[in-house]
């Protein structure tokens, strides 16, 4: 799979929040983000989702797959939060957007809540390969 450079749509649907970026889109509006959060003392959820093939190596991801990963992320996040390639065909993600710093309850009820949604779209094959990574990203602490 070719990377695409040029932002846009992935060609995946989203769900109702809409579609999913390419990784070019993703990582534009990650860091537009990221500069706001420095400005203003907020801070972003990012989500990261992925089916490791073997420990610690992400698999590509089949269309199939990558439509139902989008479609889970989707569904668990609200409508301010976007979702699309981190890293194109491998690792899709979420970004979620805070009016205050989160705490470890607030990213683990993120996690649970997006487990659950992702859970609903993917086989159970997929699921027990899934790995999903919830890292709070802020002006002072990038971890």
């Amino acid at each position: 799979m070719a990377l695409e450079s040029i932002p846009a749509y992935s060609g995946f649907r989203g769900g109702p929040a809409g579609q999913a970026y390419n990784e070019a889109a993703f990582r534009y509006f990650l860091d537009a983000d990221r500069r706001r959060v420095e400005r203003s003392g907020r801070s972003i959820i990012l989500v990261l989702a992925s089916i490791r093939q073997s420990p610690g190596r992400s698999a590509p991801l089949p269309d199939a797959t990558a439509a139902a990963l989008f479609a889970g992320l989707s569904a668990g996040v609200r409508e301010v939060d976007f979702v699309g390639w981190y890293r194109e065909g491998r690792v899709a993600g979420a970004v979620l957007p805070q009016a205050i710093g989160p705490s470890r309850e607030l990213r683990d009820l993120v996690s649970g809540r997006i487990l659950t949604s992702l859970k609903k779209f993917l086989s159970a094959d997929r699921v027990k390969n899934l790995r999903v990574r919830v890292v709070r990203l802020d002006g002072k602490d990038q971890r």
